[in-house]
């Protein structure tokens, strides 16, 4: 789910990713909030399932445009796009178990993303992993009509 707002100008909202890897990483760490789906669910539903699990609060919009489906390296992303606004600095995410350091047997548990932002979108080219980019300009199509 790409939740935008114009204010004065466009703006998209990601989320930097959690974890040990992305700890340090700064261009090219953050994402579109987003998740997996298995055989017979519905992508829609759990994109909102999945934004609210990231950011801690449900998508707030009801309108919203699908912005298609792309490659991101092994996975097949299904995008939409929600204009609407969101406090990014009270966001709170779920967390993920991981053994780390590696080969420690500590198991800890990092956020899922660890903090959100809104962006214009020349920085949000820049942030955002090299797979989602096109969806910066899928919106920016969606928008110009």
């Amino acid at each position: 789910m790409l939740l935008y707002r114009r204010s004065p100008d466009l703006q998209v909202l990601l989320g930097h990713m959690g974890g040990p890897f992305w700890a340090r990483k700064d261009d090219g760490a953050w994402s579109v909030p987003k998740g997996e789906y298995g055989d017979g669910e519905d992508p829609l539903a759990v994109a909102h399932r999945e934004f609210e699990e990231e950011l801690g609060s449900p998508v707030p919009a009801s309108d919203l445009v699908p912005l298609g489906e792309l490659r991101a390296g092994s996975k097949v992303l299904t995008v939409w796009a929600a204009e609407g606004d969101l406090d990014a600095d009270a966001t709170v995410s779920n967390t993920f178990s991981l053994e780390w350091p590696p080969r420690s047997g500590r198991v800890q548990e990092f956020p899922e993303i660890d903090r959100a932002a809104w962006l214009g979108l020349d920085e949000a080219r820049v942030k955002l992993v090299k797979g989602q980019v096109p969806f910066l300009d899928r919106l920016v199509a969606v928008l110009a009509g």
